[in-house]
């Protein structure tokens, strides 16, 4: 999950009702980046493991967030949500695939 789903769900996570942002993550150094993204715009974030079907799959990992109206895509996307530096998170940025904070979503012609 991510920004490809507009998905809401919400799971307990230590007693208490959070937000989904992402799910299936493998790497902790993605919940390290989330995490301090969100709290710096403000949300309380949990992290935990997905509960597993058996034991011979992978171990996956979970992030939330409290507010249980934030939705990850409209945040990303209406560039709600901003950087250590105070630049508008985008896409490109958010999914860790470049340090780009000018969106084009369109070609110049």
């Amino acid at each position: 999950m991510g920004l490809e789903s507009g998905k809401h769900i919400e799971k307990e996570i230590e007693g208490e009702l959070y937000r989904i942002v992402e799910t299936g993550i493998v790497d902790k150094s993605r919940i390290d980046f989330l995490k301090t993204i969100l709290e710096h715009n403000g949300y309380e974030v949990k992290w935990a493991e997905e509960p597993r079907k058996t034991e011979d799959l992978p171990l996956t990992l979970m992030i939330g967030v409290t507010d249980l109206t934030f939705n990850p895509v409209i945040a990303v996307y209406g560039r709600r949500l901003r950087s250590m530096d105070g630049r508008r998170i985008t896409p490109e940025f958010w999914n860790q695939k470049g340090e780009s904070f000018s969106p084009v979503y369109w070609e110049k012609g």
